[in-house]
């Protein structure tokens, strides 16, 4: 379900397919947020695997078994900081779509 529209077309309001009514300003609000969140996740999760965790440990490790699920351990963790508030890049991350949203410039006027 595409959020922004392309550019020099109108917007036009997806359809909510359980009682096919416009989505409210609300729930767009709420997905935009979600994706953001969402996206800051991937964002730590990439970076915590780049620093090492989630990787088997030499001795006494889980073996296949722990390199299986790490990925998922390491998700995990990365959705709880969000959660717990990131690195703030969810925050911008969502600023910067409910601009693009709306059509209004950034803090700075430069479009």
């Amino acid at each position: 379900m595409p959020i922004l529209a392309p550019v020099g077309t109108e917007p036009v309001l997806p359809v909510n397919p359980a009682n096919s009514r416009p989505v409210t300003d609300d729930q767009r609000t709420a997905a935009i947020r979600k994706a953001a969140n969402d996206l800051e996740s991937a964002f730590l999760a990439e970076m915590l695997k780049s620093a090492g965790f989630g990787k088997s440990r030499e001795s006494y490790g889980g073996g296949a078994g722990e390199d299986q699920f790490s990925s998922l351990l390491v998700r995990a963790q990365a959705e709880q900081m969000t959660l717990a508030g990131g690195i703030g890049l969810a925050e911008s991350l969502f600023n910067a779509l409910m601009e693009a949203e709306n059509g209004t410039s950034g803090p700075t006027g430069i479009d």
